[in-house]
């Protein structure tokens, strides 16, 4: 097999009673396919997760040669002007303020509202701080900053900013990529794609009625019911599929092979460990994938959803022979001869076709597996 490009990740995970993903009424996310409606969880969540999940032991955040970043609409804020309040004339804070919220955000940047949620990586924000400090120590004024400013920011953009750093947006943004509407120039595209999991079967959801009790209550004519509330509970077994795009990912990272070899280790664990959920403290959505099939290839990647397009039943072993009938059904087709290992649960081993040189591992061997991946795979 020639050098692979991409590292396909298929999943299958199991939550029961609860409400993982909500949309803007409350109830979970849901998604019509096959003419069944099925639940889901969002790209977006299961991305979060992953990369907030920094007291996880195989944390992003613990990877050696990570770079941190922040995502908000009050990076100048806090983390260029926050610094010099105090230390410098109030109008001279202020119209610096004015000025580098304008040069981040854009013209309407002024406003926390109208700002856009920026994703901005250490390098970036500490070479703005450091500018931001060196405008501030040489001006006497608010005139003087202004003036500074308009001059020092005629050739600045976001690609100012990253020179001389390997990764300036940060290892989520070499990760996940960002998109900056007011410089282009600055967008990362990104190399890890995740689609949206979906149930295999129908949505099963059942609303929840509850109260909250008071217990210090004493008139005996009263239930004790203070709070009176409903929601929604789902349970489902659900198909995941991440694509990783090797070169694309160790050029974001520098050019740093065994960082992206980290990445990718780590990364298959907090796919396998980490569950996408809310409501913690009353529905304990904890749950580990029970299947997981990592492909390396070269050609195009492809889901493998098409195997649950007709809704099956809410069962893990029909789940994942249904997975293995698809995979086999691509192979006598288009014959791609991605190399395979995967990890179960289900006792009944996948077949595939024999020159997928399929394997079953532990979650340490298959992370371990995926990191050999980046490390033959050729650079962008």
């Amino acid at each position: 097999m020639t050098a692979p490009r991409f590292l396909q990740i298929h999943t299958l995970h199991s939550y029961t009673a609860a409400l993982l993903n909500r949309d803007d009424s409350g109830l979970a996310k849901r998604l019509t396919y096959g003419d069944t409606q099925r639940t889901r969880i969002s790209s977006q969540c299961l991305k979060r997760h992953w990369r907030m999940a920094d007291s996880d032991p195989h944390a992003l955040q613990k990877l050696t040669g990570y770079v941190d970043s922040f995502r908000s609409r009050e990076l100048v804020t806090e983390k260029v002007i926050a610094p010099l309040s105090g230390r410098y004339p109030e109008d001279v804070v202020k119209a610096l303020d004015l000025a580098f919220q304008k040069l981040v955000y854009g013209k309407k940047g002024n406003t926390k509202k109208s700002r856009q949620t920026l994703l901005l990586g250490q390098p970036e924000l500490a070479w703005l701080a450091t500018q931001a400090e060196k405008i501030a120590a040489a001006s006497s004024g608010a005139k003087e900053v202004e003036k500074a400013v308009a001059e020092w920011a005629k050739d600045k953009n976001f690609k100012a900013m990253s020179e001389n750093a390997a990764m300036p947006g940060g290892l989520i943004a070499a990760l996940f990529g960002r998109m900056v509407t007011s410089d282009p120039a600055a967008n990362i595209e990104a190399p890890v794609h995740v689609a949206h999991a979906f149930t295999v079967h129908a949505a099963e959801a059942e609303g929840d009625y509850f109260t909250a009790v008071d217990d210090l209550k004493r008139d005996e004519n009263d239930g004790g019911a203070d709070t009176i509330q409903e929601t929604e509970l789902t349970c489902g077994l659900y198909y995941g599929y991440v694509v990783i795009d090797l070169p694309g990912l160790i050029g974001n990272c520098g050019g740093d092979q065994e960082l992206a070899a980290g990445v990718i280790h780590n990364l298959v664990y907090l796919i396998a460990e980490v569950s996408p959920g809310a409501k913690l403290g009353s529905t304990a959505p904890y749950g580990r994938a029970e299947l997981m099939l990592l492909e390396a290839g070269d050609r195009q990647p492809r889901s493998l959803a098409t195997a649950y397009r007709r809704a099956i039943s809410h069962d893990l072993e029909q789940a994942v022979a249904q997975l293995d009938h698809q995979l086999a059904l691509y192979d006598a087709t288009y014959a791609t001869g991605e190399v395979r290992r995967y990890l179960s649960t289900v006792t009944m081993p996948m077949k595939s076709s024999d020159s997928s040189t399929l394997e079953r591992l532990s979650l340490k061997d298959l992370a371990a597996w995926a990191a050999s991946q980046v490390r033959v795979a050729t650079d962008a």
